[in-house]
């Protein structure tokens, strides 16, 4: 393998490893929760352990990239896979729902990595080759979450704390290629001082919202992402009442698009890019996924197989994170990448916990009526981001974070 590619091999194989640790707990949560609970509704637990795995990453991803800043992107990534390992491994003979919490609350505070993960990429990589290495990432995380369910499933049914024991093997792997393969890409300032005040959550989030450059940017990252909450809060409830899907074909839907998305994520948004330019491969992705929604919301009954001609057509709208993503990395100068992408990821988690309590809401208040609205409000969402990607400028020179 060229060693000018190994880090780059390492990082996303490391992300690949996270995002199926993360999905393999996904199938067998709830089982947890009516096992350690002995409740009949458990529908407050689970809520509480998504919003409480997301509101960590909100706090922490900013603060863990302020740190890989300061001091490296490789302790900080050797410090959260060490920690989601221990964490793992607790979570698999946890007998009370306390230790679940707290278990939980540490795993959503070492995800945060992710951000130092694209922080990586970003020092290694020139700036015209971002589009198609942010692509990979997400091809290699998307790949990761159709394994992770899948195989977390099976090992649920063989014992329900089987996948937290795989998990923490996983990060254990992550930990040890980290450790002895993947090379500092920022050494950080050698002369910076430990400040408590760099753990203060709300210091980075000050900072970017002080930047007018960066309010649209931040502004399009949320839109973005609070409509993709959208897919995984109403796929599984529209299949069923559009066109009287059962879980395998539920299943089979969510798998066609993984594979689709994951291809399209590797192989188009550095060419594309490279033809359009950031901005464009952004309203090119918006087209194809607003106009698959709208196909979407107009089928129902017998017309099942157009979701599935329409895939590919959907996976085209992912061509536009990546540009999204290569369009950030140009708002703030090397010594502040981290600082960017963990106020982004960030911005991310809050999407997550935003979108998921709103789509729900408006599925349910159209369900009996016309389940496919959702799609439609998933397209008025979406063009909230046309003038926010406009407004972004492409090289504006960031100050650095106010001490």
């Amino acid at each position: 393998m060229d060693r000018s590619r190994r880090p780059l091999v390492v990082i996303l194989f490391a992300v690949m490893l996270d995002a199926i640790g993360i999905g393999l707990i996904f199938p067998i949560l709830p089982r947890l929760l009516e096992s350690v609970t002995h409740a009949q509704d458990i529908s407050l637990y689970v809520g509480v352990m998504y919003a409480l795995y997301a509101a960590m990453q909100f706090l922490f991803s900013p603060v863990l990239g302020v740190i890989s800043d300061r001091f490296g992107r490789r302790p900080v990534l050797l410090l959260s896979m060490a920690g989601a390992s221990v964490d793992y491994l607790l979570m698999s003979f946890a007998p009370a729902l306390w230790m679940l919490v707290i278990g939980r609350a540490i795993a959503g505070l070492t995800s945060a990595n992710m951000a130092i993960a694209t922080a990586y990429i970003t020092d290694i990589t020139p700036e015209e080759q971002r589009p198609r290495r942010f692509g990979l990432f997400h091809a290699m995380f998307g790949i990761g979450f159709i394994v992770g369910p899948v195989l977390g499933g099976f090992l649920g049914e063989l014992w329900l704390r089987a996948p937290f024991l795989v998990a923490a093997g996983l990060n254990g792997l992550n930990f040890a290629l980290a450790l002895f393969v993947l090379p500092e890409s920022r050494p950080g300032q050698s002369s910076a001082a430990f400040e408590w005040r760099a753990l203060n959550p709300l210091q980075p989030l000050r900072w970017a919202f002080g930047l007018t450059g960066l309010l649209p940017l931040i502004g399009a990252f949320f839109v973005f992402n609070l409509g993709s909450q959208m897919y995984g809060t109403a796929w599984a409830l529209w299949g069923p009442d559009a066109f009287h899907w059962n879980g395998v074909m539920v299943g089979l839907s969510l798998s066609a698009f993984g594979l689709f998305h994951a291809g399209v994520q590797a192989f188009l948004p550095g060419p594309v890019t490279l033809r359009l330019g950031e901005r464009n491969t952004l309203y090119l992705g918006m087209a194809c996924e607003c106009a698959s929604l709208v196909v979407f919301a107009l089928v129902r009954g017998t017309q099942g197989w157009i979701v599935f001609a329409m895939m590919p057509v959907l996976s085209l709208g992912g061509v536009g994170m990546p540009a999204l993503q290569s369009l950030a990395t140009q708002q703030a100068n090397a010594d502040q990448q981290g600082q960017l992408q963990g106020v982004l990821a960030s911005v991310v988690s809050l999407a997550s916990i935003a979108g998921p309590l709103f789509f729900s809401f408006v599925y349910f208040a159209a369900r009996s009526r016309w389940p496919g609205l959702i799609w439609i409000v998933g397209v008025g969402v979406y063009l909230f981001a046309i003038p926010l990607i406009w407004a972004v400028r492409s090289r504006p020179a960031a100050p650095a974070l106010a001490e």
